[in-house]
């Protein structure tokens, strides 16, 4: 790496049938803004409902629940996001200014793997279901599978990192994560932010992040009192050999104001006024 760089992630989006997205607009506009060397999407940006492991088959959360419609809200959710960043490469290129085309990665989150437990869990399914109908490659991403970590310029990225003697997501504090990882990460999955960095004897420093709530609505199986988690998209300023970088945190209410043009809460409740956004304010 000649120079230093910047990380743009994009947190767990979780994108279900009928969720309103504008947030997506206001990150791609913050995208060509910003135009970052390297755009992380962590996971998780396809929720999947209908083939959620905690509700019964035939439970009314199943209702009307269909796997084509989860993939097709997924697919315009993407293409929304997206869409603006790839006409500003192509407006850069035609008119021969500074050429901008950053390496999109998207990592598969534990939500994308739902869709390629259904064949194991039914070899009728073999070869025809699987997270390849999640066709992020057309959007421009290189997919990073389930649990497979990746490195970006000293930085590795995964949807959530576990140690190699047990199949469970490392937990606790960032602190324990860095005890136990020993170098620079990001990762999703957690709603809400964490955030910590470690100066080592060597003279480098490195950091933990853990970022998992990039949405607009609520998760009902954390009640009431679990519904005003942060939210937002993480910038890695200054990326250096060795994992060091200046972090940046933009929360949606940050972008609601900076391109919606009015507070979230305001912008939610005047757009969308039949549904509650009470956990915004």
């Amino acid at each position: 790496m000649s120079q230093p760089r910047r990380h743009y992630v994009i947190p767990d989006v979780q994108v279900r049938p009928g969720d309103v997205v504008d947030h997506l607009d206001w990150i791609a506009q913050d995208i060509v803004r910003r135009k970052p060397d390297v755009i992380v999407c962590i996971g998780d940006f396809w929720d999947f409902p209908s083939l959620s492991s905690y509700s019964p088959a035939g439970g009314i959360e199943k209702e009307g629940a269909r796997i084509k419609a989860d993939i097709e809200a997924g697919e315009a959710a993407m293409a929304r996001l997206v869409g603006p960043i790839h006409a500003e490469t192509a407006r850069l290129e035609k008119n021969k200014k500074r050429a901008w085309k950053p390496r999109m990665i998207f990592c598969e989150g534990n939500h994308e793997a739902r869709i390629a437990r259904l064949p194991k869990e039914d070899a009728r399914f073999l070869g025809v279901v699987g997270t390849h109908l999640c066709k992020v490659e057309e959007f421009g991403w290189e997919r990073v599978p389930f649990e497979q970590p990746i490195e970006v310029d000293s930085v590795w990225y995964c949807h959530y990192w576990k140690t190699a003697h047990s199949p469970r997501p490392i937990g606790g504090t960032i602190d324990n994560r860095l005890n136990k990882l020993g170098f620079s990460f990001v990762a999703g999955h957690e709603q809400g932010r964490k955030y910590g960095n470690r100066d080592l004897p060597n003279g480098r420093t490195i950091h933990g992040i853990v970022a998992g709530s990039c949405y607009l609505g609520t998760e009902g199986y954390r009640g009431p009192q679990g519904k005003a988690e942060w939210r937002g998209v993480v910038v890695l300023n200054d990326v250096r050999n060795g994992g060091d970088f200046e972090d940046m945190f933009l929360t949606l209410r940050y972008m609601s104001r900076t391109y919606g043009g009015e507070e979230l809460s305001a912008y939610m409740t005047s757009r969308y006024p039949d549904r509650d956004w009470s956990h915004l304010a």
